[in-house]
């Protein structure tokens, strides 16, 4: 328990504490209030100098640092070069020259399979046969172009060269091609017993010259009826690896002198008939 006179000691200390929290947190407030000032007339001025700069800059937009002014140089200036190459460009194709890129991309480009690659197997001293077959069933000039593009089918002569190289024979040939350009010439002299090489050139050159569904070979004289043909093959291309012709069978004629004769008779299994 506590006398009146202690109490009166502890009320005159509480007092003198209390002044001086309140004095403080005067001093807290109006400092507060001085710093918040400070900042916001800071902010005011920094908004002031970028609307200034803007104005007077003509660009409407907050100022930039030096790298990215030195980024937007520079963009402009190549900007200035690229121009300059298009418009090289664009005179130098005036002028005929194109891209070397350009041009083989151009040869490479993939066209559309072909159905079918046929060669006729001629000889020398036939010619009557391959103008009646022009005339019958294989177009010329411009329709055996067509006949490319439309149908997918190419058709051309197939025949080797003279044992005599560039004699009347190989000349007769050559011309021929100049005036219809229908001909295979193949490397390998043209001779009855060549033939089974001459077959092996012809499909050889064929597939690696042309990307086709069938590649097929008939003599100078049969006739061909290239629709129904179209036809029928159309029928098997959902089938790999597809053989269309006669197998060996029956007779193999082995004598020289006879129609029919098989130069090759022997490889077919039979004796002499």
């Amino acid at each position: 328990m506590q006398s009146r006179g202690s109490s009166n000691r502890l009320s005159g200390l509480v007092f003198p504490s209390r002044i001086s929290v309140l004095m403080f947190s005067m001093f807290a407030t109006m400092a507060s209030i001085y710093v918040a000032g400070r900042l916001w007339q800071d902010a005011e001025n920094r908004v002031y100098l970028i609307k200034e700069l803007d104005r007077i800059t003509g660009q409407g937009q907050s100022a930039i640092s030096v790298d990215d002014t030195l980024k937007v140089i520079a963009c402009r200036e190549q900007q200035k070069k690229l121009s300059a190459l298009e418009m090289d460009l664009a005179a130098a194709r005036q002028e005929g020259f194109v891209s070397k890129h350009l041009s083989e991309s151009t040869k490479t480009q993939p066209r559309k399979r072909l159905v079918a690659v046929i060669g006729i197997l001629t000889r020398f001293g036939r010619q009557n046969n391959r103008d009646a077959i022009r005339r019958a069933w294989m177009p010329t000039g411009a329709a055996l172009k067509k006949l490319e593009d439309d149908k997918g089918i190419i058709i051309r002569f197939v025949i080797g060269r003279s044992a005599n190289r560039g004699d009347s024979l190989d000349r007769g040939i050559d011309s021929e091609n100049r005036q219809h350009n229908d001909f295979i010439i193949l490397d390998n002299n043209e001779a009855p017993e060549e033939l089974p090489k001459k077959t092996k050139l012809f499909f050889a050159h064929a597939a690696d010259t042309w990307d086709a569904e069938f590649y097929a070979k008939v003599n100078d004289a049969v006739y061909v009826n290239i629709d129904a043909l179209g036809a029928m093959l159309a029928t098997h291309l959902d089938k790999p690896r597809v053989y269309i012709g006669c197998m060996k069978s029956g007779e193999v004629f082995s004598e020289p002198t006879h129609k029919w004769y098989e130069p090759d008779w022997w490889k077919f299994g039979d004796g002499k008939s």
